[in-house]
């Protein structure tokens, strides 16, 4: 928290210093601005979940979930003597869930229903009169068995009136705390700052990572990520537009769950065991049609593969139709089908002369269906005559999921300005 607080104070006043300097200067033409706030967005969700697959369980438990989730977004704008436009998104997220399968999921055998996680973030970007773009951004997020810390950098160039090409680079330092099941806390528990093998009492030995540990004692093991992300934009015709996405994503560390438990075919319970290394290769391609000045089609197709062997194709749908100047509605639909992980199988499937296991259903053969529709009203008098609430969107989705996982959504939007 410490460092993303420096890191807001830091921006601002670098800013503050650099519109300061030109701000006695009566001979240039264009004045600057200085930052303002410009837009607030406060974004609530409920999302209820249902299911008997849990991972911590060893792929048989209940997987009940109630999640609600509140975020507030402030947009700060600002214009500096080069005409060059800034702005800093400066965000705070909090969520608070209660999960059946979390009851289990404890070093001590005491019972834990529930958690809470906090997020802040901040985002800079700088747009000069072409439209190019420059930023960087900061991201926060911690919770009880998880603290995760990102930084990107990203960019955009018009390559023409109708063209445009974006870049983003980003890296997530996350540490994960080892806590085991009751029956498998490790014999060793001693923290240290080197890569540490433990013993659990089922008899078998496995890497820690090292990493530390916290006050608690809890040892800890780091995860980190680094995402590339290109993007290519292009206007067709006036009813056509579209952009093609190539990602590439690799992790290394502790990439299982220490308490995600795997039963073998002899009935013993274990911890899951995933590689330290993982790549991920993304290629999406979106397509707008502009039907008619009421209907639009967003559509989205994305193919994915990762060396854990697993293989996705998403195919997403949503067409926002206007009723009226200020209101809209927008039915969408999500298919999305995957191959299982060769590192995957189900209770009791797993033998003692694999290398890797998990029971984790994410990680299996599975499709999944998302159905829903959103609204969207800008009303000239603002939202329940309240001038300063510009606007409300509310999305309600259902999610089903061929593993007999299935979830609910709904989210409230309000934007002021």
């Amino acid at each position: 928290m410490k460092k993303l607080s420096l890191t807001v104070i830091g921006l601002y006043a670098l800013f503050l210093h650099a519109f300061s300097q030109n701000s006695g200067l009566d001979t240039v033409i264009y004045k600057t601005k200085p930052l303002a706030l410009e837009e607030i967005n406060l974004v609530s969700s409920y999302y209820s979940q249902s299911g008997n697959h849990s991972a911590v369980t060893g792929g048989i438990g209940d997987e009940h979930v109630v999640d609600f989730a509140n975020g507030l977004d402030l947009k700060f704008v600002g214009w500096d003597q080069n005409h060059n436009k800034h702005s800093i998104l400066a965000g705070l997220g909090f969520d608070h869930h209660t999960s059946a399968s979390s009851a289990y999921v404890s070093a001590t055998g005491a019972s834990k229903t529930g958690g809470t996680r906090i997020y802040p973030s901040l985002d800079w970007t700088v747009e000069n009169e072409k439209g190019n773009t420059f930023g960087l951004g900061a991201y926060f997020s911690t919770e009880y068995n998880y603290q995760s810390f990102g930084l990107d950098v990203h960019f955009s160039k018009k390559i023409n009136s109708n063209s445009e090409f974006n870049a983003k680079f980003s890296a997530y330092f996350d540490q994960v705390k080892l806590i085991y099941p009751s029956e498998l806390i490790p014999k060793s528990s001693v923290v240290s700052s080197t890569p540490t093998y433990y013993t659990t009492a089922s008899g078998r030995s496995y890497l820690s990572g090292g990493g530390g540990g916290d006050a608690s004692g809890i040892p800890s093991s780091p995860r980190n990520t680094f995402t590339g992300s290109l993007s290519y934009a292009q206007v067709i015709n006036t009813s056509l537009q579209a952009s093609l996405m190539l990602d590439l994503v690799g992790q290394s560390g502790y990439l299982g769950l220490p308490f995600h438990r795997v039963y073998f075919n002899d009935g013993s319970d274990h911890i899951e065991n995933l590689p330290s290394s993982r790549i991920k290769l993304p290629i999406g391609f979106r397509l707008n049609a502009f039907v008619s000045d009421q209907v639009v089609i967003r559509s989205y197709f994305r193919y994915y593969q990762d060396d854990w062997g697993i293989q996705s194709k998403t195919a997403d749908f949503e067409i926002p139709i206007k009723v009226s100047q200020f209101l809209s509605f927008s039915p969408y639909y999500r298919y999305y089908t995957q191959t299982a992980s060769k590192y995957f199988a189900p209770y009791k499937a797993h033998t003692a002369a694999e290398a890797y296991y998990s029971s984790n259903y994410s990680l299996s053969e599975l499709t999944s269906h998302f159905v829903g529709i959103g609204m969207h009203t800008a009303p000239p008098q603002g939202v329940m005559n309240n001038q300063h609430i510009t606007s409300l969107d509310i999305r309600y989705g259902h999610y089903s999921q061929s593993t007999d996982l299935n979830s609910n959504i709904i989210t409230f939007d309000f934007t002021f300005k």
